[in-house]
């Protein structure tokens, strides 16, 4: 395969895979915010969107204040950040058109038609009621796309890049909403494990659709580490890091197979799917989550950077 073709669907499923994360955490601030006074008071909500997406800096330099009106048309409809939900599917639909012949019917029709329907939302919707509808659609496309690629594409390198896109920016999404939500969400006053502590928890999980499945796993309220534990170290939870990596070292080592050599992006993989299985959440806590998930971030940049220069350069 042509390396530009491995970058153009490698990137076509990081975008896709990265529009569905940001309609998540908007839709998952948008219920914080709808809490009653008593239970939210003076916290940073929309604030912390904007870092969990991790585009503070960019947001500051174009808006003053970071309200529901500002995060919402920075994340999901401005042309000037590169990484909005308007920016992911133009770019996402911009590489999958570089790779037609690439593409099955299904995914080609799930992209282009994704493309087509979000011209019709104009500069946005016009209230909290459509904003949802929206947030809900921008999944669902998400999940199609997703959907067609898994049931219709042949198991070969054009598969596995497409995979590798998604998992690699699934983990990154995880731990950057993770590490939001500890360090950034609750306002110091505030008590862990009280009211706010709770509905927060909620909706992290529920952004990333883990309510049910903790509930399942723990069966108790919702503990911080067990949250943690969940989204970093369970293997059976599919946007945990360590089910994201199963799946990086596995279609990497494809990869592999299929051209006949290794190299430093399945040595990479292999050291960061090892950490994950012999860490333990006691250990993580003492040590510091933050520093845990920093660490986690800077390492999935760095294998994202070896797959570029070893695949798709």
């Amino acid at each position: 395969m042509l390396s530009r073709t491995a970058d153009n669907l490698y990137w076509l499923a990081r975008y896709v895979e990265r529009a569905e994360y940001l309609a998540r955490i908007l839709e998952a601030t948008q219920r914080l915010t709808s809490l009653p006074i008593a239970y939210i008071r003076e916290s940073n909500e929309w604030e912390s969107a904007v870092a969990t997406a991790g585009c503070a800096h960019a947001f500051f330099e174009i808006y003053d204040e970071a309200n529901e009106e500002n995060v919402t048309d920075f994340l999901a409809f401005s042309t000037a950040n590169p990484s909005s939900i308007r920016s992911c599917f133009e770019v996402a639909r911009t590489n999958a058109r570089a790779v037609r012949t690439a593409l099955t019917v299904e995914m080609w029709d799930a992209i282009n038609g994704t493309w087509l329907e979000l011209k019709r939302y104009g500069n946005g919707p016009t209230s909290r009621e459509e904003l949802s509808r929206f947030l809900r659609w921008v999944q669902e496309s998400s999940l199609r796309f997703d959907g067609s690629a898994y049931r219709t594409m042949l198991r070969n390198d054009a598969y596995w890049f497409t995979r590798l896109g998604v998992y690699l920016e699934r983990a990154d999404n995880t731990a950057r909403i993770l590490d939001v939500k500890y360090h950034l969400l609750l306002p110091a006053q505030e008590q862990i494990g009280g009211p706010l502590d709770y509905f927060q928890w909620a909706a992290i999980l529920r952004s990333v659709s883990a309510l049910t499945s903790y509930h399942w796993v723990y069966r108790e309220s919702l503990k911080p580490w067990h949250v943690a534990d969940l989204l970093i170290l369970k293997d059976e939870m599919p946007r945990s890091l360590a089910s994201c990596y199963e799946n990086v070292v596995r279609y990497l080592d494809d990869i592999a197979v299929a051209y006949g050599r290794q190299g430093p992006s399945q040595r990479l993989a292999r050291g960061i799917r090892t950490r994950l299985q012999n860490a333990k959440m006691e250990d993580i806590f003492q040590n510091g989550l933050h520093e845990f998930i920093q660490e986690f971030i800077a390492d999935n940049n760095r294998i994202g950077g070896t797959i570029s220069q070893q695949y798709l350069a």
